[in-house]
């Protein structure tokens, strides 16, 4: 059986482990199992630890999600409780 390419590179950009960037990420990870099981991978980035990350992708708010493949580059902000909105957001069609 032959693996299932990464099709989604996400980045989500945090700041220490917060409420909303927990929220962010268990909501991130569950849309993700369920409409991208296999083709994805999610890079958590804490700008407490490496602030000079942030300057790369643009990032002025916290939470914030940077789908950077496929392109174009998308950008989602807050703490991803609304599916829809992220799958619409990330161009994912719900499976």
């Amino acid at each position: 059986m032959e693996e299932e390419a990464i099709n989604y590179e996400l980045r989500l950009y945090v700041a220490g482990k917060t409420a909303k960037s927990v929220a962010a990420l268990a909501n991130l990870k569950k849309y993700c199992e369920e409409h991208l099981k296999g083709q994805y991978v999610i890079e958590v980035i804490d700008l407490l630890v490496q602030p000079q990350l942030a300057e790369g992708d643009q990032i002025f708010a916290i939470p914030t999600l940077v789908r950077k493949v496929p392109e174009p580059i998308r950008k989602i902000i807050g703490d991803l409780s609304n599916e829809e909105k992220v799958l619409v957001g990330l161009n994912i069609r719900p499976r």
